[in-house]
């Protein structure tokens, strides 16, 4: 009700016709290939009983996450790019911004979770089992999950109640937060600081306890010193480090800053990468890093 503005435009992709064709060709191979990948990776998992352990029902929800992240957005985009219907209602924003902020929280939490998951397979390989139980990694999933929803609400909330009387293209291919704090005709001042504490109090605790677990399992490998214990911690949490700089990297990049320092062209290319293509990169990072996954890949297509 604070708003006059009926729905938004896109503004992110360019005009030119020969351009929009490749780029639609482009990213809908992308996003085509990522959907495939994810696919796969999660009818491995489930399927193969080899993988029926916590480190693979917590990358089963982060593949599932990876199947959403680009589903909010790469759709619209596409369509944007082949009929240039670049129109999105309000609500239509306020949906696509609430669910794109809930699937990017719970990613940080999850990779959180699993970070922990590394740290008591490496330094407690012994209690592993009974520490990292069925019922605990069904209670860290769901409440990565809950704490990824109510943080998107809070932030959905203070952007969408703002008063919006005025320009309405969205310098972006979807609905993020600071081109639409852009767009806002009231102060944004106080609203702003708000979504940085507490961006910054919940990213940086996850951060903090993705830290700690890798010094601990750090520590860990330099105490034992034995023989091929550094390939193995390598094979074990290679492909969970890699993620994680991958995905924080991209995202601190988009989020962590004042909206002044908002630079379009520069936020659509990081945009893309932890929005494209790390959904993309994530499977096929932990099917080369990872020899489990690798054998169930083979088994599914077998079977097939």
């Amino acid at each position: 009700n604070l708003s006059t503005v009926s729905e938004f435009v896109f503004v992110g992709l360019s005009d030119a016709p020969e351009i929009r064709l490749l780029l639609f060709v482009l990213f809908l191979l992308v996003y085509l290939a990522t959907m495939a990948g994810n696919i796969t990776l999660l009818v491995a998992i489930s399927t193969d009983s080899h993988v029926h352990s916590p480190m693979y029902f917590l990358l089963g929800n982060l593949s599932l996450l990876d199947l959403l992240c680009p589903t909010i957005t790469v759709p619209k985009m596409l369509e944007a790019l082949l009929l240039e219907h670049k129109e999105i209602s309000f609500s239509g924003c306020l949906f696509q911004h609430f669910s794109l902020i809930a699937v990017v929280g719970t990613e940080i939490f999850l990779l959180t979770v699993m970070a922990y998951d590394r740290y008591v397979a490496v330094c407690h390989p012994l209690r592993y089992p009974s520490i990292m139980s069925r019922t605990l990694c069904a209670q860290l999933a769901v409440g990565t999950w809950a704490t990824g929803l109510l943080n998107s609400l809070l932030h959905t909330s203070l952007v969408f109640t703002l008063s919006f009387c005025g320009p309405n293209q969205i310098q972006q291919y979807y609905c993020d937060i600071p081109p639409v704090l852009a767009l806002s005709c009231s102060s944004t001042h106080s609203r702003e600081l708000v979504i940085l504490v507490v961006a910054g109090v919940l990213g940086s605790s996850a951060c903090v306890v993705t830290v700690v677990s890798y010094i601990y399992i750090l520590l860990e490998i330099l105490a034992r010193n034995s023989p091929g214990i550094w390939h193995k911690a390598f094979s074990t949490c290679g492909s969970h480090l890699t993620v994680v700089c991958l995905f924080y990297g991209t995202t601190i990049c988009t989020y962590v800053r004042p909206s002044f320092t908002y630079a379009p062209h520069w936020d659509r290319i990081v945009s893309m990468l932890y929005g494209m293509l790390t959904p993309l990169l994530n499977p096929i990072i932990y099917s080369l890093r990872n020899k489990e996954v690798k054998c169930a890949l083979k088994r599914v297509i077998s079977r097939v």
